[in-house]
């Protein structure tokens, strides 16, 4: 196809990476060139002419197949979690001598949860309280979820940004994990249950009033539309992106 996307799918035998193939396959612009499965060599992305990556696999190997992308000129567009703050700098600076190439790095690509996290940081700051619950399957392989963390790291940004203090918090005495876990100052409960795919709450509170900011993912072909917006824009924007929201027009 002419002017296509080339892409390799890396995870493509996993609930993500099934998906992600289909819908690069069915996307017009685009060529599906590799599907690679956990023990195929890296090296097959490079004869099959790819020129963007979708990574869907483990945290265990995200860093390395990141990292082989960049320093063959590949863009990458990736779902793994495990990219810590570390982790994140070191890509940084293996960027910084691959001009022209682009990552990003999407702790969840579907549009309305990327859309319901920035719109819950926008709103943080008129209230006095604010608490995330995030629900998944029980095949889920860290808590709290990589979207929950996210959303727990802009609405901090935002509190502090505004000079507010912590949410009000009474207690004195606690079993070990009921109050959840403290991410930058903002309390994140995890809900592991069969049935779920991917939910998350936000709940604000101030007195007399309260406001709940909720997303559900029900299949995983709701993440599709951003994983292929993703591959259409991360050729054009260099360098280390964290969060589907930095290729939204989201305003100031």
């Amino acid at each position: 196809m002419t002017n296509s996307i080339a892409v390799a799918v890396l995870g493509a035998n996993g609930r993500m990476g099934s998906e992600a193939v289909r819908a690069v396959e069915a996307a017009e612009d685009m060529e599906l060139v590799a599907a690679l499965t956990r023990n195929d060599p890296l090296e097959q992305v490079l004869a099959a002419g790819a020129t963007h990556i979708v990574d869907l696999t483990v945290p265990d190997s995200t860093e390395a197949n990141v990292r082989f992308a960049v320093e063959n000129g590949l863009h990458a567009v990736v779902g793994t979690t495990g990219w810590t703050d570390a982790r994140r700098a070191d890509l940084t600076e293996l960027l910084a001598g691959a001009e022209g190439t682009g990552v990003l790095i999407a702790p969840n690509f579907a549009l309305g949860s990327v859309l319901a996290s920035a719109f819950a940081a926008r709103a943080a700051k008129y209230f006095e309280s604010v608490e995330i619950i995030e629900l998944h399957h029980p095949n889920k392989v860290d808590a709290p979820s990589g979207t929950a963390v996210r959303t727990a790291e802009l609405i901090a940004a935002e509190r502090a940004a505004a000079g507010l203090p912590a949410s009000p918090d009474a207690t004195e005495t606690s079993l070990a994990g009921a109050r959840g876990a403290d991410v930058d100052g903002v309390r994140v409960h995890a809900v592991r249950l069969r049935g779920l795919v991917a939910h998350q709450e936000v709940l604000l509170g101030s007195e007399g009033e309260q406001l709940t900011l909720r997303h559900d993912s029900f299949d995983r072909a709701s993440f599709m539309p951003g994983v292929l917006l993703g591959l259409r824009q991360v050729g054009e924007r260099p360098g280390l992106t964290y969060g589907l929201d930095g290729y939204l027009d989201l305003g100031a």
